[in-house]
This record gives C-alpha cells, structure tokens and sequence, in this order.
C-alpha cells in the first residue's frame, strides 16, 4: 500500500498516543492489569514502542515491520483493554458501553496496520 493520508494518519496517532504515555502515565498505568507486573515499567515500554513504531511507518523500507510491530503491540495490550472494560475503578467514569465498544476497536486497528504489512 502506498504511503497515503491514512498512513501518515496512523503514525501521527501512535506517536501521540506514545508521548501521552510519558505526559499522563497515571493513566495508562491504572489499566494495566496487576498480573502483567511492573506497571510503570510496561507503560514506559509501550510509550517508547508506540513512538518508535509510528515514526518507522514513515520508513519505506520499515513500513511493513514496523505494521507488525503495531499487530502485535496490540495484542499484547488488549488485555488492559479488557480489565478495564471489567473493573469500575479504571474505567475513568465512562460507560460500560463505551469501554466494550473499545474492544472491538482493536480489531479494527489491527487490520488499519495489516494494511500496510
């Protein structure tokens, strides 16, 4: 797939979304289950991944790797998805609905990064 809006779309949001986690990490870390362990450490991780990633889309000769690496950040974030569409406390007082809508969004963006793999 060429390099289109919609790639310069998706880097855009996952450099965004990577920096928030170093700009609000309170955030991120009170989704992150408790049995995935260290989770100061784990939103650390997935910021700096979702910030390397979204600015290799951007490398011709990295796009299709770095789409890969989008695939399969998302599926290891997906269980915090999941814990906080279960538990009141992470759910930032929006509702249940919203926060299961957001499940099937990872499909989603999962075949957004398939596209360019």
């Amino acid at each position: 797939m060429e390099n289109s809006w919609h790639l310069y779309l998706m880097s855009g949001l996952y450099i965004l979304a990577g920096v928030n986690h170093f700009r609000n990490p309170k955030m991120y870390i009170r989704i992150i289950p408790p049995y995935m362990g260290n989770p100061k450490i784990l939103n650390y991780a997935s910021g700096i991944a979702e910030i390397l990633l979204g600015l290799l889309l951007l490398v011709p000769t990295m796009t299709s790797i770095s789409a890969w690496g989008i695939i399969i950040l998302l599926i290891a974030i997906f269980p915090a998805n999941v814990y906080m569409a279960t538990n009141k406390k992470t759910g930032f007082g929006l509702p249940g609905w919203l926060l299961w809508l957001r499940l099937p969004l990872q499909f989603a963006l999962i075949f957004w990064a398939y596209l360019y793999t």
